[in-house]
């Protein structure tokens, strides 16, 4: 798994609505919170994807774009932001992007929900893992990324 202080891995994928989202288009004008979700739909992940929503304006606030990614087909993620309201981008991993990021050989259910928190020079400032607390995700990204500001509202 990637630690903090280590540089984010470059990528290019294709969002829900088929738009190519690079790492390298953010570098130097935003931070991004990549987030690594199990499946769409499902209770928790679909938890998690709204509790991002409901913050995504806090996060925008921070200079920081939201940016999703399971291994769900993109129909899916389309149905999903859809039915959800999801601004943010959903990106379908065939797992290589997994495996850039984390540790492979864990068992998947272990790999299903990790956060990245990455600054604007493309460095990653935390790293969220917890299967279970999805809430713990959006608190702790946007704690780092206070901190990380100067800011210290609890919005």
């Amino acid at each position: 798994m990637l630690k903090p202080g280590e540089l984010a891995p470059a990528f290019e994928m294709a969002d829900q609505n088929e738009r190519a989202i690079r790492l390298s288009d953010y570098k130097g004008k935003k931070n991004v919170v990549l987030f690594f979700y199990p499946r769409d739909f499902s209770p928790v992940c679909t938890l998690e994807a709204c509790s991002f929503r409901d913050r995504y304006s806090v996060f925008q606030a921070l200079d920081t774009e939201v940016i999703g990614v399971s291994t769900d087909g993109v129909v899916s993620h389309a149905h999903f932001a859809s039915k959800y309201n999801l601004p943010f981008s959903l990106l379908t991993d065939d797992g290589a992007l997994r495996t850039l990021f984390s540790d492979v050989n864990a068992p998947e259910f272990l790999q299903g929900r990790v956060t990245f928190v990455i600054d604007k020079t493309g460095r990653i400032v935390e790293v969220i893992s917890s299967v279970f607390d999805a809430s713990r995700h959006i608190e702790d990204a946007l704690t780092k990324l206070r901190s990380e500001q100067g800011h210290i509202s609890n919005d």
